[in-house]
């Protein structure tokens, strides 16, 4: 088990940029769990670097297109990769044609020598609303660990993660990990990759216990402010990330925070 990296690049969508996560003062505003991870890799090497190419709202063929050219150039010792939550929330999707495309795209990554880190989908054990495509995520699921064992990638194994179906790991928007939830899965990586680390376990933000009709004018606000824009968005074939650059495009040295 490899214990520390020289080159990180992260690749794929909100979940990875870190969207839910704000931090005024980096690269379009966020943090993340990809950032938190890098910081604990850069204290074991000074000549450590971290791309992060990751842009919100990109589905599948958008993140090969844009970012997998550019993550293989940059030589990275280690890759993450979560794709493909943005095309299963679509009303149609090709589940097969969608992961042919991801499975070719594992396996050149896996093809340069670097440890390559996959996702499963949310599992949504306590969300009425994604219960309908919990069918779907899980034949995702087992799609990705069949790439997986074909290409030697490691899972992260979101799916199996009982800590997320606290709402308080989530940012109000119900799509996106609040900081809290971007923590938790920083110290889910770094324990998978084996890498020492003092994160702290993060505490769930609390979130206060609703009446049913408080519940249905939180359900109906909820939709007015984040589901609406989101189907417009899909309906106008807008993304929340066009305009967006990388954040981190080329390899950085992030400087350990005291939090490491």
């Amino acid at each position: 088990m490899r214990e520390s990296f020289k080159r990180y690049v992260a690749i794929g969508d909100s979940f990875t940029e870190g969207v839910g996560d704000p931090d005024p003062g980096r690269p379009n505003g966020v943090r993340g769990w990809a950032d938190r991870v890098a910081e604990v890799l850069a204290t074991a090497d000074p000549d450590f670097g971290y791309a992060n190419l990751a842009i919100r709202g990109r589905k599948l063929a958008g993140i090969l297109d844009e970012q997998l050219d550019r993550a293989v150039a940059l030589e990275p010792d280690l890759v993450t990769v979560y794709a493909g939550a943005n095309d299963l929330l679509r009303p149609s999707v090709d589940v097969d044609a969608l992961m042919a495309a991801y499975d070719d795209a594992i396996g050149r990554l896996a093809a340069t020598g670097a440890t390559v880190l996959v996702w499963t989908a949310f599992g949504a054990r306590r969300s009425a609303f994604w219960k309908p495509m919990r069918g779907r995520f899980a034949y995702y699921n087992e799609l990705v660990r069949e790439i997986a064992d074909e290409h030697g990638a490691r899972i992260v194994d979101y799916w199996r993660m009982g800590e997320y179906d606290d709402w308080g790991y989530w940012d109000v928007d119900r799509l996106h990990m609040a900081t809290p939830g971007h923590e938790l899965m920083a110290v889910k990586v770094l324990d998978l990759l084996g890498v020492a680390h003092s994160l702290p376990q993060p505490v769930p933000l609390t979130r206060p216990e609703l009446t049913a009709r408080e519940l249905r004018a939180a359900n109906w606000e909820w939709t007015r402010q984040h589901l609406g824009p989101w189907v417009r968005r899909r309906l106008t074939g807008r993304s929340s990330g066009d305009g967006l650059d990388p954040r981190y495009p080329a390899l950085t040295p992030l400087p350990p925070t005291a939090e490491v």
